[in-house]
């Protein structure tokens, strides 16, 4: 998503970013079914009119990828080289999980409710479907959606349609795409995506920290206009208002601050209207540069929680989760 799009309370559906592991599936609407199964009393399988026939609810929710500031880190980790525009919000219609696995009759001993996307490739070596597991309590969930609408309109093929999982707080791999199959399980999910990919370790014989929810972020339209080559920014001096989102998975937005000297000197910007508590929150601030020359612009914000986003994040071998502040070299010119 291009920074300037955060200038949009929802992000238009071609401007969302996007991470595809493998292939986007072909799908015929017609024969396709969503199955539940495994410890449940009773096995489901459901076409996408069934679904639809289903108590259905609107959420707007902000969506980001793990590796979102990965291209950051040095030494840079070895996969996408995403830079900031890992992210964006939408709404999404759907209706609830936890109403579906109810009437399976979700059984006390499962541990684990596994997701099973259409899509495969191979990755760590290993042939597979794309597939995350979420504990029963998460999964159960009310704002836990199968979605199959995405800004009012039906998912498009790169979105996952017909059906994808959407759980609100977490980082955007969580969203199974192409969703296909539910399965609860008698024992934790020791597949590629949850056992090897998307956790925090310093190298590759560590365990490692499974990825949940997002880390507090906020970021800034770059003000000014950009160079072509470099995309460094230029601002005229004088009154300015720099603006943004924010948002966390751990808790509601609470403060964002803006420094225009790199992260000495910091104000508090002035916030919009919560959200529902799902979606990134507006912020803006006055700027008023008087002196020509190179400034470093900052944002920060801070969650209900306490977490606040570090001048700079720890390395990690797969490069996630750096929430570290967004800074923006601008020059400012007399003209």
């Amino acid at each position: 998503m291009p920074l300037e799009a955060l200038s949009h309370d929802v992000t238009p559906v071609g401007l969302h970013y996007l991470l595809v592991h493998y292939d986007i599936p072909l799908i015929d609407e017609k024969e396709w079914r969503l199955s539940v199964g495994g410890l449940v009393d009773r096995e489901v399988s459901l076409k996408l009119a069934e679904l639809r026939d289903r108590p259905a609810v609107t959420l707007t929710v902000t969506m980001e990828c793990a590796g979102n500031g990965r291209a950051a880190l040095s030494p840079r980790p070895i996969s996408q080289p995403w830079l900031l525009e890992a992210v964006g919000t939408a709404e999404w219609t759907g209706t609830p999980l936890r109403g579906l696995l109810e009437e399976a009759g979700l059984k006390p001993e499962a541990v684990e409710i596994l997701f099973s996307g259409r899509d495969r490739g191979v990755e760590g070596g290993e042939a597979q479907q794309f597939e995350r597991s979420l504990p029963p309590e998460e999964a159960l969930g009310d704002e836990v959606l199968l979605a199959y609408e995405m800004n009012g309109s039906p998912l498009p093929p790169q979105h996952g349609f017909p059906l994808r999982l959407v759980v609100p707080g977490w980082y955007g791999m969580t969203n199974v795409k192409w969703l296909e199959r539910i399965t609860a399980l008698e024992r934790p999910f020791s597949g590629y995506q949850q056992a090897q990919g998307y956790r925090l370790r310093q190298d590759p014989g560590e365990e490692g920290e499974p990825l949940t929810r997002m880390l507090p972020r906020s970021l800034m339209v770059p003000p000014g206009i950009p160079d072509f080559g470099t995309r460094e920014r230029t601002v005229r001096a004088g009154p300015c208002t720099v603006r943004g989102r924010a948002w966390s998975g751990l808790g509601a937005i609470e403060r964002v601050e803006f420094s225009a000297d790199g992260g000495a000197a910091w104000a508090d910007a002035r916030l919009g209207p919560p959200s529902d508590g799902w979606a990134w929150r507006s912020w803006e601030c006055e700027w008023e540069p008087h002196e020509p020359g190179p400034v470093e612009l900052c944002c920060r914000a801070t969650d209900a929680a306490g977490n606040t986003q570090p001048l700079e994040a720890p390395w990690n071998l797969g490069g996630y989760a750096n929430n570290a502040v967004q800074r923006v070299p601008v020059t400012v010119t007399s003209e």
